[in-house]
């Protein structure tokens, strides 16, 4: 059974109406993702939000009236788009004011490319993107607690007790997209294999 990203019903209703794609590692990059979520939670002591399940995103969009418009295009760029290689390089963080603890990624040729082929086959539309930034500013990451409501003591404590290189660095190769939107307070989803 598909493990939802989101699952509290504060996270799903500030979701609703909006789609994401991304890719959902399950070898070598789960499996640090588990340990570094476990251990940052357990630094911490107090409930925290976080995603119910480790995943890389790789665009936001705000399309309920044209989500089908939107997951035809999402389609045809996972039938042209190879397989993805990600590896997790560190624990690392989105400073004030957003304070999230996330595993940065490394910059590999394969996500870099399918981030790059996104953007061209997104560019020749006009489907409202949400936080989209340029290739050159994005931060491959899998979030794994956002950090808004610690005061910047707690916060400045947890970052620098849990901020590390990820020696040996975890890799695997994702085959698999996620199209993924939020409806009636429920996360939906549908897989994508790449390259067809």
């Amino acid at each position: 059974m598909r493990r939802p990203f989101m699952d509290t019903p504060e996270q799903l209703a500030s979701l609703e109406g909006q789609q994401y794609l991304v890719l959902r590692p399950t070898a070598g990059v789960g499996e640090v993702y588990r340990e570094v979520q476990d251990a940052a939670l357990a630094r911490l002591g107090i409930p925290a939000r976080r995603p119910h399940t480790g995943h890389v995103t790789l665009r936001g969009f705000y399309e309920p009236e044209r989500r089908a418009e939107l997951a035809e295009l999402i389609r045809s760029w996972a039938a042209r788009q190879s397989p993805i290689e990600v590896i997790a390089e560190a624990v690392d963080e989105f400073p004030v004011p957003w304070q999230i603890l996330i595993v940065r990624l490394e910059r590999t040729a394969s996500l870099v490319s399918a981030y790059s082929s996104l953007t061209d086959a997104l560019d020749r539309t006009d489907f409202r993107r949400l936080g989209e930034l340029s290739l050159e500013d994005w931060t491959f990451h899998l979030s794994v607690l956002y950090g808004k409501t610690l005061d910047a003591a707690e916060w400045g404590a947890l970052v620098q007790a849990e901020s590390r290189v990820l020696l040996p660095a975890a890799a695997e190769v994702i085959t698999e997209a996620e199209l993924v939107w939020y409806q009636d307070g429920i996360e939906h989803a549908e897989t994508l294999r790449l390259g067809g």
